[in-house]
């Protein structure tokens, strides 16, 4: 290595060193400048990795994984249908589709890869110029969680309107936000109207029929689109006991998650007209989105629709017992029993000295005496959430045996925490 070469690779490692250590120094008080309890963050996940224990650590522990229900992995039943699957281009058009389009009573659907990419196909076919608008929840998921993709990449603009507690939003506040100035040049034209359901951050909450009829007739009335985000439509439909049918005759189109509740490891299908999926193919192309041999995972996908669909009651009842089990510990913990639906469970904690953090901290490590207590090491991964809450997802891998330890280690973890805030005073 010559003395220039080595000049520079040193100076830019103490250059990289002081960059990271002036992040460190940043964290740390910004954590030291919030509130006891709270997270001054504008974030609605924090990480939460899995504990791997150290010195003296249980050899076997027990995992219970809340986290998500995009964690779930294919049984036998779903590797040995991708493994026996006629593979063929998709490209070329041959992936079958037919069952999720007639489930949901669309002419068409087109498989895509990811549930981001679908509704954001979505949002360009329905929006066909650049500068149209689509009014969205100002807690959706297309609006929070996706890089704000439909401006960066589709050039569309969004207009919020604000999601109530149960997932819906004022109808009056949604006609107010339409435009009605179009070809004037100082406004975008409102093209479209997003509703997500199940309300992934407002905690799994169904949206109600008769919500979404009123929407579809108030788009009929002003010449706009409806979407659906139905991520979790067929936790939705197995909730209120109605075919997908039912919901989505209210939406012009959909896009629905076969790898969250389902349990494909991969794949969205976005539905609608026969003229909306042609469109919606050229997007895909121009996305990076149109696979090779996928009948390996649209084989997955045509299980995850066929057969899981009914045992996701299973998972709406497990997040429910948990729930109940929370009500136990009132000076903790409170949760509305009333906004358990489906399978996502949110509890905020009422105690200012115990955040959301450290407690999904004290649930993901095997605390001293916890083997003696439980008779077995468990550990619960869940989500530090928004609003000092926490955020629970139940899902196919998670049984009712695990739904239980589940809720012996919060006891137990509760019981701790009252018992050193007794000591401590």
């Amino acid at each position: 290595m010559s003395s220039n070469t080595f000049a520079r690779t040193l100076l830019f490692r103490l250059l990289n060193d002081r960059v990271v250590a002036s992040n460190q120094l940043q964290r740390a008080r910004h954590a030291a400048a919030a509130p006891p309890g709270r997270s001054s963050a504008r974030g609605y996940y924090q990480s939460a990795k899995p504990w791997r224990g150290g010195p003296g650590a249980a050899a076997h522990v027990r995992l219970v994984d809340l986290r998500s229900d995009t964690v779930t992995k294919p049984g036998p039943a779903m590797r040995r249908a991708m493994a026996e699957a006629e593979v063929g281009d998709d490209v070329m058009g041959e992936d079958p589709t037919e069952i999720a389009a007639d489930m949901f009573g669309m002419e068409a659907a087109l498989f895509v890869p990811t549930g981001t990419m679908s509704n954001l196909i979505a949002v360009m076919v329905h929006c066909r110029e650049r500068g149209d608008e689509m009014i969205v929840g100002d807690l959706s998921h297309l609006h929070i969680y996706e890089q704000g993709g439909s401006a960066q990449l589709a050039g569309v603009h969004a207009t919020t309107v604000t999601n109530l507690p149960d997932g819906t939003f004022d109808l009056e506040q949604l006609e107010s936000k339409i435009r009605h100035g179009y070809p004037d040049p100082h406004f975008p034209r409102s093209r479209l109207i997003c509703v997500e359901n199940t309300h992934n951050i407002q905690g799994g909450r169904v949206l109600p029929l008769t919500f979404l009829q009123e929407v579809r007739a108030l788009a009929d009335r002003y010449g706009l689109s409806v979407h659906m985000d139905g991520a979790r439509v067929m936790n939705a439909a197995v909730a209120q006991g109605v075919s997908p049918h039912t919901i989505l005759q209210h939406t012009h189109t959909v896009s629905v998650c076969l790898s969250k509740g389902l349990g494909a490891p991969v794949g969205t299908v976005l539905a609608g007209p026969q003229d909306f999926i042609a469109r919606a193919v050229r997007c895909r192309k121009a996305l990076g989105g149109g696979m090779r041999q996928a009948g390996i995972l649209a084989a997955a996908g045509k299980l995850s629709l066929l057969d899981m669909v009914e045992r996701m009651q299973e998972d709406h009842h497990n997040a429910r017992s948990f729930a109940q089990a929370l009500l136990d510990f009132d000076p903790l913990f409170a949760v509305d029993m009333a906004a358990v639906e489906t399978n996502i469970l949110r509890f905020r904690l009422k105690e200012l000295t115990l955040s959301p953090s450290e407690f999904c901290a004290r649930m993901g490590q095997v605390g001293e005496g916890e083997e003696a207590a439980l008779g077995q090491a468990i550990q619960v991964l869940m989500y530090p959430h928004f609003g000092n809450s926490v955020r629970a997802v139940w899902h196919l891998g998670i049984s009712p045996e695990d739904t239980r330890l589940a809720m012996q280690k919060m006891q137990f973890v509760a019981s701790q925490y009252l018992k050193e805030k007794n000591r401590a005073r």
